[in-house]
């Protein structure tokens, strides 16, 4: 019975160790979706993921060996935190609600873009670049929109984190982002590298 304790706290442990690593690949393409999708505003149905792969059935009969229970029992965990960080979900009320809103912004958004009046910064977040290029009368909306914007990528990031039942991967998600949002940039934008801004 001590062995059987034992083993199921092994499990317990090597399960919780596992699944607080962050799915790094998996951010990147969720964060890829929700840009093009924003910037594109392409309604592109989204694929479904493939089926996570099943942890081999174990045996109905414990082995005699200790060691060998432990290393299976390892084995299970490390199997289902792999198949857990296949996908990141990014189904939510509050995450629809965000994408939406930028969707719409990114409309009054992208002449500035272009006319190289606002730039994508190297922590993701957008700033007016050439405020001088900016007629008097729209600046006052470029700030709104710039700081409308910023408020929503950065709801949008702790969204994605609480979807996921891992508040604490904002700034893991938040950087995911920032590299995403910059290579995701259209030609003629610009965007900051090493604190100096480039056009792309």
């Amino acid at each position: 019975m001590k062995k059987l304790s034992l083993l199921g706290m092994l499990a317990l442990t090597a399960c919780v160790t596992i699944n607080i690593y962050f799915p790094a690949a998996a951010a990147e393409k969720v964060a890829d979706e929700i840009i093009k999708d924003i910037q594109d505003n392409d309604k592109i149905p989204k694929n479904p993921q493939s089926p996570e792969t099943e942890p081999k059935s174990e045996s109905s009969h414990l082995k005699t060996s200790l060691f060998q229970a432990i290393d299976r029992a390892i084995s299970f965990a490390i199997s289902s935190a792999q198949a857990a960080e296949a996908d990141l979900s990014i189904d939510s009320p509050e995450i629809r609600k965000l994408t939406a809103s930028m969707e719409q912004r990114f409309s009054s958004l992208k002449g500035f873009y272009a006319s190289g009046a606002i730039g994508v910064k190297s922590d993701g977040f957008i700033a007016a670049k050439d405020a001088a290029s900016v007629a008097l009368k729209d600046r006052t909306q470029v700030n709104k929109l710039v700081a409308a914007e910023n408020a929503d990528r950065q709801a949008l990031y702790q969204a994605i984190a609480n979807a996921n039942g891992h508040p604490e991967w904002v700034t893991q998600i938040k950087s995911t982002f920032a590299a995403r949002w910059i290579s995701n940039a259209q030609s003629g934008w610009w965007v900051q590298s090493g604190g100096a801004w480039k056009q792309k």
